[in-house]
Order: structure tokens, then sequence, then C-alpha cells
């Protein structure tokens, strides 16, 4: 009688695979690798022992032998923003695609948990990041894991003083069509609200916004400008305030999908009826009456862009770091067509 093989203690190894099956180690890395030329005894043999300790492959190790990327991380700004939850579907999408781990994590705006997230990735030594990095920070940690090898693509925003690739949206250009879009309907007292005034995009969406007036002729009104405070859209107060004075606005532009959902909610409690273009789309923006007019990124464009730098950084492409730009879209619903 054929004794039962002893139960293995931790995770089965090939080794543990070939003693099982009687086989050597080779053949089991040939059987496990899809090799059609082991006889059909031996890998019915091979299959049975892995099935007995439920073995699985260490991918990893494996990806690492042929000098392929193991694992990438993903550090956002918030996994509840739409904007955010489709650059982390596109860079999934490329991973998946080359056989790789994708480990995200958001940062919440706050530029400690953005440094302990990034350096919990490079000590689990994944090979390259992507970032969103949050606008106030010291960059020294960044500069060292650089230096140390670890490819980095930063997206949405650059880190001033760091070489590295970097997927950004026309921020200046698409607030400048925004207004430039409000002003061909005859409006000259356009409010701006928009995001933290210190975050990246912000100031390039408020300077658009501002080269717009100036290449109109119209003045430029600093009491019309608000931005959310600590990440906060308290814009009721600012609103009600211009709107209740002697000069009220007739338009507004907003600078991202957050601001824009504020100010529609405060406008719904009012009598008055404002012209309307926010950055970013949203979702049913296009079911309220009127539509929401908007300015769309590509924010699945911007995912694919960085996950597809990165990888080829990981691939070995030494050229020249390089920012890439992305268009935006004007798309008219109507709230930006309410005449003055």
């Amino acid at each position: 009688m054929t004794p039962t093989p002893s139960p293995v203690s931790g995770r089965p190894t090939m080794r543990d695979v070939a003693r099982r099956a009687g086989v050597g180690v080779s053949t089991v890395s040939r059987v496990v690798s899809g090799d059609v030329r082991v006889s059909p005894a031996r890998t019915a043999a091979v299959r049975t022992a892995i099935a007995e300790l439920g073995f699985r492959r260490n991918d990893s190790a494996r990806q690492l032998r042929k000098g392929a990327a193991a694992s990438i991380g993903l550090l956002i700004e918030s996994v509840s923003d739409p904007f955010f939850s489709l650059i982390t579907q596109a860079v999934e999408e490329v991973a998946n695609d080359r056989d790789s781990l994708l480990m995200s994590a958001s940062s919440n705006r706050d530029a400690e948990r953005a440094r302990k997230m990034i350096l919990a990735f490079c000590a689990r030594r994944v090979d390259g990041l992507i970032i969103t990095p949050p606008e106030s920070q010291s960059i020294d940690y960044l500069r060292q894991e650089l230096l140390a090898g670890v490819r980095m693509v930063f997206i949405d925003r650059p880190v001033p003083g760091l070489e590295a690739d970097t997927v950004l949206t026309d921020n200046v250009g698409g607030a400048r069509a925004a207004v430039e879009h409000l002003i061909a309907h005859g409006h000259r007292r356009i409010a701006c609200f928009t995001d933290r005034h210190e975050l990246f995009t912000s100031i390039n969406r408020v300077l658009g916004y501002r080269q717009a007036l100036e290449a109109a002729g119209i003045p430029i009104d600093p009491s019309l400008i608000h931005a959310s405070v600590n990440g906060a859209y308290r814009f009721a107060e600012p609103l009600a305030a211009l709107l209740d004075g002697p000069n009220p606005p007739t338009a507004v532009f907003t600078g991202n999908n957050r601001a824009t959902s504020t100010i529609l909610r405060e406008l719904s409690r009012r009598p008055e009826t404002l012209a309307l273009v926010g950055f970013d789309d949203f979702e049913l923006a296009d079911v309220v009456q009127p539509g929401v007019s908007v300015i769309a990124q590509d924010p699945l464009t911007m995912g694919r862009i960085a996950a597809n730098l990165l990888f080829s950084r990981l691939d070995g492409d030494s050229s020249p770091v390089q920012t890439i730009t992305l268009r935006t879209s004007l798309i008219a619903r109507g709230s930006g067509e309410i005449r003055a």
C-alpha cells in the first residue's frame, strides 16, 4: 500500500508539487507554463498535485525574472471623485493588459498621507508609480525615490523641480473657452467659483477665466472670484452676497464638478436664473433642466497615457521626459446658452 504523502506546511512551492507528483521541478514549471511537450501522464500527475496542495504560481517572481513589471502604484486625490475614478479605471485596464498588479490609494488632499502612501508603495518594491501630487508638500522624498530608480509619472498636476513624465489637461484653454462662451451670449458680469486657490488646476483655470475677460475688454472684479477653503465648498454666503448686491452677476463659471454641484444647489433656492458653464462633466448633467454646459476633460485617456508612459519607461525607454497636455471640449447643453 502506497503511503499517503505528508501535508505541506506553509504556502506550497513548485518543489512541493514536484515531490507530490514524483517528477522534477522543471517538469512542474513546464506544466504550469502550458508546455505541451510534457507527457499526458506527467501533466495529469502535476495537475493533481497542484489541486491537492492548493499551489499558486508566484507571478511576481516570474515576471521579475522575465524583466517585466510585477506591480505599479497609483495615488489619486479622492476615490469618490468621478474624475479620479475614471483615471483609476484606465490605469487598471492597462496594468491588466500587461499582467501587472495595480495597488492604489487616495491622499484625500492630505500631503502627509500622500507621503506615507507613496513610501508604503516603495517599501513594497513597486516598479513604478503614477501620482496625483498634493499641492503643498516637500518633494525631497520623491526625489530620493526617483534617484533610487523608481519610475514615476505625474497626472493632473506637475511637481515643480522634478524631472518626470507628466499628463495634464489644458486647464487655461478650457476655462478660457468656457468664459468666452458666456461672453458670446452677452454676459459681462461673470462670477467664478473654484477649488482651493493654491491648487495647480485652480490657478490655471482662474488664469483662463481672467484671460477671456481681458481679451473681451471686460474689467476683472476680484469680488466675483471665490475659492473653496480647505476643500469645503461653502459658497452659499458669497453667492447670496453677489446676487443681493447692487451689480449682481448674470453668469457663473465653476472650476470643477464639485463647485458646479454646489452652485446648482444654491441657485435652486433662488429666484434668479443665471447662465452657467462648469469645468468637468458629471453624471446627470444632461438630465437637469436646462442641461448643464460643461468643459469636458478626458480622464480615461489621461489614465491610459500615464500608464503607457510608465510601462514604456519600465521597458527601457530612456528618451527625454515629456509633458503631455490634453485638450478639453465644450459641451453645450443649455445652461451656458442663457442670454444676458
